[in-house]
């Protein structure tokens, strides 16, 4: 484990980073020197380690080099979604207390309403042309010295939870003051052990580096010497060309992301060469069984899975060697201890369903929100992330869902997440997302919403066609009673479902969610 100022000194001309459809490059030398530049630049602010900044920034180079600025000058850095609205993002900027925020033009119409020029908000900067009302961050970076600051140390991430589920929530880490190149044990074993990554990797990131995985994955590749290919954004088959063009070693992925590359036609999936692949990872969502059983046919063994939060509270690994003998798993815990308890706190054997905690694990909190904190956590000091499922008899875990999104009909919980891996595999499907709705009798029904590859064919014919496709492969409590049909259903740009946006419509106001 390094940091990318050793490969400066020792690989100064060596591409770190790069975007995929502009080829625009840079460095390890120009990498250092502009980190080195935005450390100082922060420190003339008068930001301590500790403080934080905010940036709201589109897949761009200028967003890592702040981010190693801010790594290397001790400071929190806030990413944010550049799909969140005005409202939301001021939450943000003003929960995590951010000193700085840093935009782009792409961006700036979010950020503009923000300024007040009232006493005590952030410092507002925009990268390239200076807009009214901005600071211009290259203008005064460019200004500052390329060699270190006196007093480098750690900096980390405080990244907001998606906020499928509510308010988004603020996940800070403890600053413990350590040297700026102190590892990642987690990340190391993840990449670096299980996953090949190293100083001949070309890492290829697909999603929003505002994300958790995405910004870690991408500082990790960096921080062991390899070069990182940037997308702006994920298309299916620009990712394969990209594979293909820069001979890509190691990429991180989520369960969509593989979904839309199965669904092309064959002919274009076999025209890519993609045997450069030593590693892909993947993450966000559990995978569906058929979906991964494709990817490996058609990648080989090469998947590794994981199971984690943005808390860091626990981690599984699964490889695709574990995984095809425990289909459907997510892995064996490599950080923390699993538990599954049921609703009195109590915990279960092998093939029974529960609460999934984490004992053992690192402590986390939620910003500002000690009660969020408190109710992630039990009377043991176990924490979870509010997600259901089960042990097998190896202590492989198998995810069934979100305890939120459990349905409860005629006393029976039945998983939506069951439901959806059925749903997806259909050739006439593109998406799908399944909850419970009101039912007089039964308290809770099962509700599918499908986003069909053709609009067209959305109607009554395809609504029973899926339910009969739904009742050969699970029993009829599982299956959906209707399934209403839409263009695009709201999904996170890193791929998780916002069920919540979906399931609200059909529950009144006043009714009480079972």
């Amino acid at each position: 484990m390094t940091h990318p100022s050793v490969h400066a000194r020792t690989h100064p001309d060596k591409i770190a980073y790069q975007m995929a459809s502009t080829g625009k490059a840079i460095t390890y030398r120009e990498l250092d020197e502009l980190s080195n530049q935005g450390a100082h630049l922060f420190r003339s602010l008068g930001l301590k380690t500790g403080d934080h900044i905010a940036l709201l920034i589109e897949n761009r180079l200028a967003f890592m080099e702040i981010c190693w600025a801010a790594q290397r000058s001790g400071l929190y850095y806030t990413a944010i979604s550049r799909y969140l609205k005005q409202d939301e993002i001021d939450y943000i900027v003003k929960d995590c207390g951010a000193k700085v925020v840093i935009t782009s033009p792409k961006c700036a119409e979010q950020i503009e309403g923000l300024i007040k020029g009232e006493a005590g908000e952030p410092l507002f900067y925009i990268l390239d042309e200076p807009l009214p009302g901005f600071r211009s961050w290259d203008k005064e970076a460019s200004a500052q010295p390329t060699t270190p600051i006196a007093d480098e140390v750690a900096g980390y991430d405080m990244l907001y939870s998606s906020g499928t589920t509510g308010r988004p929530k603020g996940i800070k880490r403890e600053h413990e003051h350590k040297p700026i190149d102190e590892p990642n044990q987690f990340l190391k074993i993840l990449c670096a052990d299980m996953c090949g990554m190293g100083e001949n990797s070309i890492y290829l990131s697909p999603a929003p580096l505002y994300h958790a995985a995405p910004l870690r994955f991408n500082m990790m590749a960096i921080i062991l010497g390899g070069t990182s290919i940037i997308m702006e954004s994920f298309d299916a088959e620009d990712f394969l060309k990209l594979v293909e063009k820069y001979k890509v070693t190691q990429s991180q992925l989520v369960p969509t992301m593989f979904v839309r590359m199965l669904k092309l036609p064959e002919e274009v999936r076999k025209h890519y060469d993609v045997s450069s692949l030593k590693g892909a990872i993947h993450a966000a969502a559990p995978c569906p069984v058929d979906v991964k059983a494709k990817m490996i046919e058609w990648w080989g063994p090469i998947l590794i899975e994981y199971y984690a939060g943005s808390e860091g509270n626990g981690v599984t690994v699964c490889t695709s060697q574990q995984w095809l003998e425990h289909r459907g798993s997510v892995g064996r815990a490599v950080v923390g201890k699993i538990k599954i308890l049921d609703e009195n706190d109590q915990e279960l054997p092998a093939g029974e369903i529960g609460t999934v905690y984490f004992a053992d694990a690192p402590v986390f909190s939620y910003h500002n929100d000690p009660e969020k904190t408190q109710r992630a956590y039990n009377s043991k000091g176990w924490s979870t992330l509010g997600d259901v499922g089960y042990l097998d008899h190896d202590g492989f875990l198998y995810l069934t869902d979100r305890k939120s999104y459990m349905i409860i009909s005629g006393g029976v919980n039945i998983y939506p997440q069951e439901t959806e891996d059925v749903l997806i595999t259909h050739p006439r499907v593109a998406d799908v997302a399944v909850f419970g709705v009101p039912n007089a009798d039964m308290g809770e029904e099962v509700k599918a919403v499908v986003q069909p590859h053709d609009m067209k064919e959305a109607g009554s014919e395809l609504e029973a066609e899926l339910i009969a496709f739904c009742k050969e492969r699970l029993s009829a409590i599982k299956c959906p009673r209707s399934i209403d049909f839409a263009a695009e259903l709201p999904r996170t740009p890193t791929g998780k479902l916002v069920k919540r946006h979906l399931r609200d419509r059909y529950w009144p106001k006043t009714a009480v969610k079972i």
